[in-house]
């Protein structure tokens, strides 16, 4: 068991960026407003950089002005994980990709009232974008 966890560990390792491991496998975040993903306005899906699972669409992405791609909604078969992150002296809530656990980001209460009034606030380096009519 503990082989499997380090070889799944050096895999995330080899295949993700510097700033793609620390943010998914070790919770970290990207600097606000520099995301590639942030202003991204193309028809497509947004899947985990980690395991390729579906998390969102852009139908369901808008601009919340916080700095990271912000959506109002996950895909139906995402399965995002919550948890509550209690560090840096708030209470937030952790979203974690219900496949691999990938860190993602965190969702808050203040999204688009039509749409439930969540906004997932995700790191662009946690997420490949796939453009319409592709993948």
């Amino acid at each position: 068991m503990v082989n499997n966890m380090v070889d799944q560990d050096t895999e995330w390792r080899n295949r993700l960026s510097d700033l793609a491991y620390r943010v998914t496998r070790e919770g970290d975040t990207e600097t606000p407003y520099t995301g590639e993903f942030y202003l991204e306005e193309r028809n497509g899906n947004y899947f985990c950089i980690c395991c390729n699972h579906l998390l969102f669409t852009s139908e369901m992405k808008y601009h919340s002005g916080c700095g990271w791609p912000a959506f109002h909604t996950e895909h139906k078969e995402a399965g995002i994980k919550r948890i509550v992150d209690l560090s840096h002296g708030m209470r937030r809530v952790e979203v974690k990709c219900g496949s691999c656990d990938a860190h993602l980001g965190h969702v808050f209460e203040d999204g688009p009232k039509e749409f439930g009034g969540e906004r997932y606030c995700i790191n662009s380096v946690c997420l490949d974008f796939v453009t319409e009519g592709y993948k």
